[in-house]
């Protein structure tokens, strides 16, 4: 049984606070507001998804149809993760637990250095990739993907990312590593931000269709 939801609109499938926050401004900015807009999956009563898909879009689309089937509401998903060319792709979907400990950022980073140390350069190619999926209360369903395009530096630099950022040369920005890129300029280029820009139009139609009203001090421009 879901949670007592009140004026919540969305259900974002996850436990972190930063991706309601970054959702609900950009609801805002569309013009639907109003405290409690988003909702996290634990104020929503969800219990964890166990993520059998194979790609992104699968286990993104896994997360938010069982988000939307459990609280009646929009739901809107996102998986994540580190794609190597020379790997075939890899790590992949695994991108978290590549190392076998889940989480373990470091091991997972020093055993990725580890089997591309013999690889020259032009052959380090890699992007970030995230899917994000919506799925509205009647079972429709949209997603999409979003790509940051780069190459795998041959050792760490930087203190501001997390997971690959430290190893991770974003294309365009001079070599630099995403860890070594601020907050703001990071999230701005990130492959989740693309993800979650192109898959707004879809969580807007169904927000309109659900009943939702746009807020009259949203944005005009």
């Amino acid at each position: 049984m879901s949670a007592d939801l009140g004026a919540a609109r969305v259900v974002l499938a996850t436990h972190n606070r930063g991706k309601v926050r970054e959702l609900q401004a950009m609801l805002e900015a569309a013009g639907f507001s109003g405290p409690g807009t988003v909702v996290d999956a634990k104020s929503a009563g969800l219990g964890d998804v166990v993520e059998t898909g194979v790609t992104f879009e699968e286990n993104a689309l896994l997360k938010a149809r069982a988000a939307a089937a459990a609280s009646g509401k929009v739901a809107l998903a996102d998986d994540s993760g580190l794609a190597v060319d020379v790997m075939g792709g890899a790590p992949g979907i695994f991108s978290a637990r590549w190392s076998g400990r889940h989480g373990d950022d470091a091991a997972n980073l020093d055993l990725l250095l580890a089997q591309l140390s013999d690889i020259a350069p032009e052959h380090r190619r890699a992007r970030f990739v995230c899917a994000a999926a919506v799925v509205g209360p009647d079972g429709e369903e949209h997603v999409v993907r979003g790509e940051l395009p780069g190459t795998i530096l041959t050792a760490p630099a930087g203190e501001n990312g997390f997971g690959y950022d430290p190893v991770f040369a974003p294309e365009g920005e001079g070599g630099l590593s995403a860890a070594q890129l601020s907050l703001e300029h990071k999230n701005r280029i990130s492959h989740r931000a693309r993800a979650m820009s192109a898959v707004l139009p879809f969580v807007l139609e169904l927000l309109d269709r659900t009943g939702a009203e746009p807020s009259e001090t949203g944005s005009e421009g």
